[in-house]
C-alpha cells in the first residue's frame, strides 16, 4: 500500500475500533466497511469483529492474514500473556487426558497450529517425532528456537494437510486453532486423510450457551473467537471417520477475568 492509504486505513481501523468499544455497533460497522474497502485481505479482523457485533454475516473462518498478523504481533509475549494472563492450560489439560487414557507413546504427532510450542513441550516425551506448523513466522521462529519439534512449517492447516505427501500420523493435536474456525469440514476431513488407521486427534474448542448460536452451528462471540455447538463439532468428526472418545468440560482460558467455556475432545480415526 502506498503511506496515504496506509494512513487512511489505521485511521479507519482506530476509529472502527473505537466506536465499538462505545458500544455505538451501527457507526463501527459502518468504518470496518471502510477498512476492508482498504484492506480486502483483512489484516485487522474487520469480518469477525463485525460478526461478534452482529452487523456482518458469520464468516467460514477468520482471515489469514488476519491470524498471521495478531500472532506475529504478540510472539515475544505469547507464552507469558496466554498462560500468565489469560489462565490457559489447554495443553497440560490434554496431557493429563492422555494419561489418564494410557495414551502416552506415539510414533509421529502432527501439531496443528503450534504457536510457541506449548502443546509440543507438554507432549515432548510422549512422542519420538514432531511436526509442527503455525501461520505466524514469528511463533513459529520462537518454537524452532525451543528445539521442540523435529520439523517446522509456516503453513495454513488445512492447505499443509491437502498438500502433505509425507507419512501419517498417529496423533494430530489442535488445541488453539478452533477458535479462528467456523466452518470444521475442511479441517476434518484433511486431518482424517493424514491420519492413520486409531490414530488420536484431539483438539480444544470454545462453546457459548445454545440462544447465542441462534440456531447456527458455530458463531463468532463477543472476543472475536469463533464457537461451536459441540452436536455440530460431535457430527462433523463423525462425517470425517472419526469417533468421538471424549468431549470433556473445561474452561479454555479468561478473557477481561471471565472463564471462557469450551470443550476437550479426543476422538480416534475410524
Amino acid at each position: 500500500m502506498a503511506k496515504t492509504d496506509d494512513d487512511a486505513l489505521a485511521e479507519a481501523y482506530n476509529r472502527a475500533l473505537s466506536l465499538e468499544k462505545s458500544g455505538d455497533f451501527d457507526l463501527a460497522a459502518a468504518a470496518y466497511a471502510e477498512v476492508l474497502a482498504l484492506d480486502p485481505d483483512d489484516h485487522g479482523g474487520a469480518a469477525v469483529r463485525l460478526a461478534s457485533m452482529k452487523r456482518g454475516d458469520v464468516p467460514v473462518r477468520a482471515p489469514e492474514a488476519y491470524v498471521a498478523t495478531l500472532f506475529d504481533q504478540h510472539a515475544d509475549v505469547f507464552d507469558k500473556v496466554l498462560v500468565e494472563d489469560l489462565g490457559y492450560h489447554v495443553p497440560l489439560l490434554l496431557r493429563q487426558r492422555l494419561i489418564d487414557l494410557a495414551e502416552t507413546s506415539f510414533e509421529r504427532m502432527l501439531d496443528l497450529g503450534c504457536g510457541t510450542g506449548l502443546t509440543g513441550g507438554a507432549l515432548e516425551d510422549m512422542v519420538d517425532d514432531a511436526t509442527g506448523l503455525d501461520l505466524a513466522e514469528n511463533m513459529v521462529e520462537i518454537a524452532h528456537e525451543k528445539g521442540l519439534y523435529d520439523t517446522l512449517y509456516v503453513a495454513d492447516a488445512v492447505d499443509y494437510l491437502e498438500d502433505n505427501d509425507d507419512d501419517p500420523f498417529d496423533l494430530i493435536a489442535a488445541t488453539d486453532v478452533l477458535p479462528y474456525l467456523g466452518a470444521l469440514e475442511p479441517l476434518f476431513e484433511a486431518a482424517a486423510k493424514n491420519a492413520l488407521p486409531k490414530a488420536l486427534f484431539c483438539f480444544s474448542s470454545e462453546t457459548l450457551p445454545d440462544a447465542d448460536f441462534e440456531g447456527r452451528p458455530y458463531t463468532v462471540g463477543r472476543f472475536q473467537r469463533f464457537a461451536h455447538t459441540q452436536a455440530y463439532v460431535r457430527g462433523a468428526l463423525d462425517a470425517a471417520g472419526f469417533e468421538t472418545l471424549e468431549a470433556g468440560d473445561i474452561t479454555v482460558r479468561h478473557e477481561q477475568g471471565l472463564p471462557i467455556a469450551g470443550h476437550l475432545f479426543v476422538a480416534r480415526k475410524v
